[in-house]
């Protein structure tokens, strides 16, 4: 019969890809790795590694084997922090999935949240609201703070934090006008450099776009706003960010920030976890953090 430490060691075979690295993770031999999923393998019957002259990935038993071994772990990890927040202290470490147009606000959490637990440990990890979904599911993230208006999600819970709107950045040189506004017809004449198509983001900038009638022609993709920001900085072309994220960069006298207009559009951002009873107690308190960390910003924007 397999027990958790035969789990962990699959989580670490799947995670690292390779005997070795994965063994060294776990912190025992690797003799001592490959005979423990060996033995795994006998329990179940089936091959769970498909075997070559290395790691070739998981069969088709194996990802449901780590499957259900991630969901055991995540529960046992559930219950050592239960009994732990009984006697005062949470510990423990939580992972949380972020689109990149929710970084900024993600990037408050752990200060608030290690202020009242500072034995908890976070990750932040940034992916699409696909790969966040599917990591909720695999239960390698315990939480996302990704898209959540206008769906449909059986097996979640979203908590609604924020309306994200959209501005447009520009070097001064192509800026339509210094301050105020800009519309999507006007932001849709300009070299743009936007997110690859497999984002979330990009995929409300083109329905926006097509609600209009426009059909912008990027110079440029990709997958982080950072390398956007460069762009306009260097005054090779304009971006369309989420005013969020916009509002906290150091914005230099060469860049234009405008509102975008005709229309508003907005999505809603929202915290994304698994519907589990119990929720981990550290879920619970990432929860309670965001929750806090949204109204404290939406009473700075009212004022």
């Amino acid at each position: 019969m397999i027990d958790l430490r035969d789990m962990q060691l699959l989580v670490a075979l799947a995670q690292h890809r390779h005997f070795a690295r994965a063994a060294e993770a776990c912190g025992i031999s690797q003799p001592a790795f490959s005979g423990r999923i060996r033995n795994m393998e006998a329990d179940f019957g089936v091959p769970l590694v498909q075997r070559g002259n290395r790691f070739l990935g998981l069969t088709r038993e194996g990802e449901v084997a780590l499957r259900w071994s991630r969901k055991m772990l995540a529960d046992a990890e559930g219950l050592r922090q239960e009994i732990a927040a009984l006697k005062g202290t949470l510990t423990g470490r939580l992972s949380i999935g972020t689109v990149p147009t929710a970084l900024t606000f993600v990037a408050q959490i752990p200060a608030a949240l290690r202020t009242l637990h500072p034995e908890l440990t976070l990750e932040i990890i940034s992916a699409s609201s696909t790969a966040i979904r599917r990591g909720l599911e695999d239960f390698s993230l315990d939480a996302g703070i990704t898209y959540v208006d206008g769906d449909d999600l059986p097996g979640f819970r979203s908590i609604a934090l924020y309306d994200e709107t959209y501005m447009l950045l520009v070097p001064a040189a192509m800026a339509p006008r210094t301050n105020g506004t800009a519309t999507w017809a006007e932001a849709a004449t300009l070299p743009l450099c936007l997110l690859t198509s497999d984002m979330n983001n990009r995929r409300i900038i083109d329905t926006v776009f097509a609600e209009v009638g426009a059909a912008p022609k990027p110079v440029m993709e990709t997958n982080a706003f950072t390398a956007a920001f460069a762009q306009v900085a260097s005054g090779a072309a304009a971006t369309i960010a989420p005013a969020k994220l916009a509002d906290s960069l150091p914005i230099g006298t060469d860049t234009v920030r405008l509102a975008l207009t005709d229309p508003v559009a907005s999505r809603t951002i929202g915290l994304l976890t698994t519907d589990r009873d119990p929720t981990p107690p550290a879920v619970q308190a990432m929860t309670t953090t965001a929750m806090a960390i949204a109204k404290r910003d939406s009473t700075e924007i009212a004022h």
